[in-house]
């Protein structure tokens, strides 16, 4: 079982239990015979179950029952379940307690009675999963850059957790020399090279986590990883007061602080909501823009013929070619004596429609399409034509790193900078997108689109 999986049959084992826990105190509450007046108040039951399941599920969550690095022993899981089934009993008394009429027929001892029996339940089915239950935690293979006796504690801290999946590769001497011969180990764990290898080092161990410890140029390590294509690392720090006062922790091991210097992955619930609005805005925005998608193909036909929908290949995510489509707003043969050409500002290529409809981003309509087929998202870096993608990942440093996400039909870049900005630059807005990306980001992006469209701000 994955790890995933573990916390996902939790809550629903949780959600199961705190359901069945109800129903047995109840029963015991009047015997094994449901009166007839509780049988009527059956409907008022039932509408409070969901909210009741939810106290418990947030009291656990709370309290870190789904966190399998502080429920691994029975006492860790009593200690838990006890303050987390105490946080839903007194959640649930609130609302039967002082919620008025509407609960004012709640039988109130249940509540009372039904506190031990949640506590011996939610502690039943862990412990019993901690007997016999198999979790496969996902293997973290760290590197830890440093030799000091800080290094070595942090190695003696993570190796305890092997269980979790966790293992110590080897250290990393933090000097840049390679003229300078590393000592072989430092407190029995082995040195595997210079700062300068690291790249080469994680691919050859196959490392997935690396973690910083000695003072190093934090600049240069990451755009190395970064640069190397073969590996794809999680970077942390173990910070000075100077990052914390600028950053924030993302975890600790044992007592150490770590800080997450990159950003490999998303959330799932916000990948899954982002997946969830593309398609249903998709098919909204589809039907809106309708007429204006009709009266554009028109103007086109009329003035310069056709084709009206002009389809050309973009790299997307890991690099992944994908046809996008939009508006044609350039002349049929605009590449055909100098080939693939960014546009500039007054191109002579661009027809008088095709301006109009490039001011007003009209001729990005199309591309709903890709949208909901899920080679694009709302909000996301700007696709780019693999001719230019081979020019960038070999010239820009940390370009590559763009298209671990799905590109956008709008983005950071877009509202931020010139609609003809450099790409170096156009890749910072995207880089700070990807490592900061939430709901409320895709949000103001898309108002802000909005206000650029009916504006015509930044358009080429």
């Amino acid at each position: 079982m994955s790890r995933s999986r573990f916390i996902a049959l939790s809550v629903l084992l949780d959600a199961i239990v705190v359901i069945l826990g109800y129903v047995l105190t109840f029963l015991i509450r009047f015997g094994g015979h449901i009166p007839p007046d509780q049988a009527q108040r059956l409907p008022l039951y039932l509408a409070l179950a969901p909210v009741v399941t939810l106290f418990y599920l947030a009291g656990a969550w709370t309290y870190g029952l789904y966190d399998h690095e502080r429920t691994d022993t029975a006492w860790l899981v009593a200690r838990g379940v006890f303050a987390s089934a105490t946080l839903g009993t007194i959640l649930t008394a609130a609302i039967a307690f002082f919620g008025g009429q509407r609960t004012a027929a709640f039988a109130r001892t249940v509540v009372v009675l039904a506190w031990p029996v949640e506590i011996l339940l939610l502690t039943g089915w862990r412990l019993l999963f901690l007997r016999f239950g198999r979790v496969k935690w996902p293997e973290q293979r760290v590197l830890i850059v440093g030799t000091s006796e800080a290094a070595v504690e942090l190695a003696v801290e993570v190796q305890k957790r092997v269980k979790w999946g966790w293992r110590v590769v080897g250290l990393i001497d933090p000097s840049t020399e390679p003229g300078c011969e590393p000592p072989s180990e430092a407190g029995g764990y082995p040195v595997l090279g210079h700062l300068s290898a690291l790249a080469d080092i994680a691919h050859e161990h196959r490392a997935n986590r690396v973690i910083v410890v000695s003072p190093v140029a934090i600049r240069e390590l990451v755009e190395t990883l970064v640069l190397a294509d073969e590996v794809t690392v999680r970077v942390d720090v173990v910070p000075d007061l100077y990052e914390i006062f600028i950053g924030t922790v993302d975890a600790i091991v044992g007592d150490v602080p770590l800080m997450e210097i990159t950003r490999s992955t998303v959330p799932t619930y916000y990948a899954t909501a982002k997946r969830a609005i593309d398609i249903v805005g998709g098919f909204i925005v589809l039907v809106l823009v309708s007429p204006i998608l009709l009266i554009a193909a028109l103007a086109i036909l009329v003035t310069d013929g056709g084709p009206v929908l002009f389809s050309q290949e973009r790299s997307g995510k890991g690099l992944k070619p994908f046809p996008v489509h939009k508006l044609r707003t350039m002349r049929v043969d605009a590449e055909k004596h100098s080939g693939p050409v960014l546009a500039e500002e007054d191109d002579p290529r661009i027809t008088v429609v095709g301006g109009f409809l490039r001011r007003y981003r009209i001729d990005e309509l199309p591309q709903v399409f890709n949208i909901i087929k899920g080679d694009m998202s709302f909000v996301g870096p700007r696709p780019e034509r693999p001719f230019f993608v081979e020019q960038y990942v070999q010239d820009i440093v940390g370009y590559r790193e763009r298209f671990n996400v799905k590109p956008g039909v709008t983005g950071l870049a877009q509202v931020s900078g010139g609609y003809a900005t450099t790409p170096e630059r156009k890749l910072k807005y995207d880089l700070i997108y990807m490592y900061h990306q939430n709901l409320a980001m895709d949000i103001q992006i898309v108002t802000e689109t909005l206000r650029v469209v009916l504006t015509g701000r930044g358009a080429r």
